[in-house]
């Protein structure tokens, strides 16, 4: 089971997030809620949840877990699992980067499978890896999205596919981007593909995996609420 975040602060100011740290809106708050009943519908409750290490993920993991009445689950949370580190382009706003740097750059910065946009500076990435749950993980002053398979594909795994293996449901509550590599290389899909994928907030996935650790295709799709995802993607709630 894969499910993004619910809503946050800085998403709905159309923000440029990253790996700061904003909490739930409100409406995210709910989103997170309605997850959890839809995910209690499946009759298949998750037998542990991994979480980034940023708040709206955790967060939305804790509220999830209450219509689920799985609480008590052990949580794990990773830097592997945070979203894509946007570098100098944290905490803007997207409107006025897009009209600074044009439409072609701005595209390639935001939706691109390769390129990255300009890194943090010293003193940015210096004040946010002060921060102690940063102390061992990796620290990128920016990333491209093939950056940030990179470093959720050793998370697949190491950690999730044994869990798989021996018969177990985990979740994953993740962010736009990490989530994109997990279906990048959950569904095979290429570059040109993952640039068109939008992952909308808090509409859970669900996925059977082969043995070979890819996924068996489903004819219902990845969405637990197909219509719900496009609804959501359709207003903007995309990463």
């Amino acid at each position: 089971m894969l499910l993004r975040h619910g809503q946050s602060e800085s998403n709905a100011a159309d923000i440029f997030t990253g790996w700061s740290d904003p909490p739930l809106s409100a409406l995210g708050r709910a989103q997170a809620h309605d997850a959890g009943v839809a995910l209690r519908s499946l009759g298949t409750a998750p037998t542990s949840v991994h979480t980034s290490l940023l708040d709206r993920s955790i967060t939305t993991a804790q509220i999830v877990l209450g219509p689920l009445g799985r609480e008590w689950l052990p949580v794990h949370r990773s830097w592997r699992l945070n979203e894509r580190h946007y570098g100098a382009l944290t905490g803007r706003d997207k409107r006025s980067v897009a009209a600074s740097a044009g439409p072609d750059v701005y595209r390639a910065w935001h939706r691109s499978y390769a390129t990255a946009p300009p890194p943090m500076s010293e003193e940015q990435a210096a004040e946010m890896y002060a921060d102690e749950r940063y102390a061992r993980s990796g620290r990128p002053r920016t990333e491209s999205l093939a950056d940030v398979w990179a470093r959720t594909r050793p998370y697949w795994t190491d950690v999730l596919l044994p869990r798989l293996h021996a018969g177990e449901t985990p979740l994953v509550v993740g962010h736009g981007n990490s989530l994109r590599a997990f279906v990048m290389f959950l569904e095979g899909l290429g570059p040109d593909e993952v640039e068109k994928l939008d992952i909308p907030t808090a509409v859970p996935m669900r996925y059977r995996i082969g043995a070979r650790g890819t996924a068996i295709p489903d004819p219902a799709g990845r969405y637990l609420d197909p219509a719900a995802a496009s609804e959501r993607i359709r207003i903007g709630l995309t990463p």
